[in-house]
Parts: C-alpha cells; structure tokens; sequence
C-alpha cells in the first residue's frame, strides 16, 4: 500500500492489518508522519508533532503485536489529541498564548486510557482559542484549513481534529463539545463525530470551557472507529466530578444488526426552519434512505429549543468569564481579539442564570418525553456548510446570522440535554462542501445511536471520499 493508502485506514481496518502481521506500527506510524511533514503546512491541523514520540510508540506496539500481546483493538494505531488535552511532557496549549509553553506532568484521563489501550502518539492538534470558537481561526498560531477547500473553515472548536481525520493525518482524533465542537468540525470536513452522554468520558485534564456543558469525544473515518475509540475512552473516573459510574459496555456490539423496526424522530419544527438549500437536499434523501432501511420515520415536536439554547450560552459565558478571570485581569492583552471581547462582555446575573437553567431543564425534560416514543433524533448538523475563513455572518434561508449562531444552531440542544449524539457524511453541495446528518438518542444509548449512523453510513458511500491535497 501506498503512504496515502495507509493513511486512509480505518482504525478497524488498520487493526486487522496489524494483527494479521500485513502492517506494522512502525510502517503506519512513519506514513502518517511523511504525510504530515508533506500537508501539515497547508491545513495547519497540528501545533505540535510528537515524531520521536510516535516512533517509540510504535516500535514498542511493534514488539508487542509481534510476540502475541495484543492490548486491544487501538494498539499500534496512530491517534492525535486536540491541545487542550494534556500530555505529560509535552506541551498543552489550549490553542492559547497564556499556555503557550506549558507542559503537563502527567495525561489527562483519556489520553493515558489511549496510551495505556497502546495508541501511537501523533502529536496536539490545532483549536480555536481555549475552545470559545466555532472556526479554529487560530490568532496565535494560524487557521486551521478545510482540507475540502483550503479557503474555508474547518469549523471548532475541535478544527484541528476534524481536518486531521479528512487530510489523512491520524486514525482517530479526540475533541471536546459544548456547543457542537465535535459534530460541527465532523459535519463540515466530511467525517465522523461522536459527542458522548455528559459524564460518560472524563473530562479529566481537560482545559474547560463550561464545566456543565463540555463533553469530550472522539472523531474517526467511520462509525465503527468512533465506537472503538468510545469503547476505550469511556469509564467512570473520580477524578471528574461529572463522571457516570455505569459499567461501559461494547458498543460495537450489535452495530451491525440493521435498523429494521426502529423508530427514527425529525423534529421539522426549529431544526429543519433554516437550511441551505444543498443540506436539506442532503437531508431529505438522507431521511429517505434511513426509511428504505426499515426505520420507521415519523415527524415529532419538541419545544422550548430556543429558550433552551438561551440558558446554554449564558451559562457558558458566565463560566468561561469565571474560568479565565485571573487571567483577563493581569495579561488580557495575550487574549486574541474575538476571546477577550467575549470574556470582557457582561455576563448574566444571577436571575437570568437561575430562568436560562430552568429553561434547560425544561427542554431536556421535553426531548427525553419524545425519545420514549422513538429510538433516536435526526436533524442537519449544521444548517450551512463551510464558511471562508475570515467570514463573519452567513446569509442562509433569507436570514443573515452570525457564523458562530449558525454553526450551532442544530448541534448546542444536545449539549443542552446531555444527549450523546453523532454527526455522520451524509452528501456533498454543489460546491463539494461536506453536509452533516445528526443522529441523536437517549441517555447512555449511544450503541443505538452508533448502530443507525453504522446502517446508514454502509448503505451510502459519502465517507469513503476523500479530499484532493
């Protein structure tokens, strides 16, 4: 195989690969590495390439896999995480100039859980400046670049993560999400995103934004991958106060049994008001596909959305002020421009906070009352595909909108709610932009979320295309 071969495994592809003695670590590894050497430069993905690193990593798993010891299903597979994970011994920015130089003494919860399953460290991946951002247009160390137009945003605030996944330059990727930051990147660059039940992976040595709303996940090529890398991230963890104390059960199990029988929500009202025209094309056919599949699809309601997503944004910026207070008050000046006007900006009172929550817990309430009578949610990710870089509003659906409101329009109700929901392929525009399908479900359901974007993305071929670089 050639390195562009070897760097569009799929994590269940490329595990096959090493067990059987096809492929080495070693030789994975040093495609990847080629490759970001080659196209880094261009897409701006990584901050930081941990080669040395990655070699030892691999030669270990090398070593490994050769006499028989077999960790699991990542071992030997090259993984990156986006730089607000920490790593001990290797630096952590948050995408910040404040972090710029801080190097951990030991991983967060979930990058030590990858190393220990015998992942290969690939390096720290570009974000949007301490995660406050839906484009990962970097003013300390440059945009990340949509791999399907290099003009374009890779949206965030996991950009780094998800351009990764689309240039071919890691396996797998990890990304937080508290308003889409998972799903939005997965949505626009054409791969997958999976935003897990809040408090099913820990967030642990994870730079916050908003210790309610945050979630951290992973972003793969396929949806199986997504499930692999679940299986590993996922446990219980007193290290974070969030963190579920449920037993972690395969999701891969059963991902393949079909959806024939299931009972599949559109809820047309607020998700579906505001499209472009080439993702509610997209949309359309992806609903009819899912029907041919067996599904049952019926159209459901769900109030209070609006309201809802009030009391999210006014509780992450009431956190996020909290969070970088000592900060903004002794260097704002090493905040970039878009983060210190956000930070500088009145934040709630303590009314507003208590009526924004009640909101949430409303609108949680009202989704949960809907997914007892189906199994899962499907609406756009994002009503728009890629912006330019640089572009400030969008004009959509006779609407002018911000790019940040826009982005998260269809992604932050499942923040909101703690749903664990996944953004798969699901059609392309006119101008080759990626579009996005959302499949949402019940808490600590994801095996049935998975299982649905599994069906739909084996039935479609929207995930194996891949962008010209």
């Amino acid at each position: 195989m050639t390195s562009m071969d070897l760097a569009n495994l799929s994590v269940e592809r490329a595990a096959r690969a090493l067990r059987s003695g096809e492929l080495t670590p070693l030789e994975l590894t040093e495609a990847y590495l080629d490759r970001i050497e080659q196209l880094n430069p261009r897409t701006n993905a990584y901050l930081t390439v941990t080669a040395e690193r990655a070699l030892e990593d691999a030669r270990r798993a090398s070593r490994e896999l050769a006499a028989g010891k077999v960790r699991g299903p990542l071992h030997g597979i090259p993984v990156a995480h986006k730089d607000l994970y920490e790593t001990g011994g290797i630096r952590t920015s948050g995408g910040s100039r404040i972090h710029a130089n801080y190097i951990p003494t030991a991983d967060s919860t979930v990058a030590r859980k990858l190393r220990e399953a015998g992942s290969v460290l690939l390096g720290k991946l570009n974000t949007h400046e301490y995660a406050y951002g839906v484009t990962t247009t970097n003013p300390h160390f440059g945009p990340t670049r949509n791999p399907w137009d290099l003009a374009r945003i890779p949206a965030g605030s996991s950009g780094g993560s998800g351009a990764a996944i689309a240039a071919g330059l890691a396996t797998a990727t990890t990304g937080s999400d508290t308003g889409g930051s998972i799903r939005m990147p997965a949505s626009v660059c054409g791969v997958v995103g999976l935003k897990p039940t809040y408090g099913r992976v820990s967030k642990a040595g994870v730079m916050p934004l908003s210790y309610r709303f945050d979630h951290a996940g992973p972003l793969t090529r396929t949806v199986m991958d997504a499930g692999l890398m679940f299986n590993v991230m996922a446990d219980y963890d007193p290290a974070d106060a969030s963190s579920l104390r449920l037993p972690v059960e395969d999701v891969t199990d059963g991902i393949g049994a079909g959806i024939r029988g299931l009972r599949i929500g559109v809820p047309r009202g607020y998700f579906f008001d505001r499209l472009e025209e080439d993702v509610g094309t997209a949309l359309e056919a992806a609903i009819i596909a899912l029907a041919g599949l067996g599904a049952s699809v019926r159209e459901v309601e769900i109030p209070g959305v609006v309201e809802g997503l009030g009391g999210v944004f006014g509780f992450v910026h009431a956190e996020a002020r909290e969070i970088h207070a000592h900060a903004l008050r002794h260097c704002p000046q090493d905040f970039g421009d878009d983060l210190r006007a956000i930070l500088q900006s009145p934040a709630p009172d303590a009314a507003s906070l208590m009526i924004g929550l009640r909101a949430v817990d409303a609108l949680t309430a009202a989704m949960r009352k809907v997914l007892e009578e189906v199994d899962v949610l499907v609406t756009p990710t994002t009503p728009i595909t890629a912006p330019l870089i640089g572009q400030e509003s969008v004009h959509y659906s006779n609407v002018e909108e911000g790019v940040m409101a826009a982005m998260i329009r269809c992604t932050a109700p499942f923040n909101a709610t703690h749903l664990p929901a996944l953004s798969v392929p699901c059609g392309f525009s006119r101008a080759g932009l990626p579009v996005g399908l959302q499949i949402a479900g019940r808490p600590c359901d994801e095996a049935t979320v998975l299982r649905v974007g599994h069906a739909y993305e084996q039935a479609t071929d929207w995930h194996l295309r891949t962008p010209s670089l």
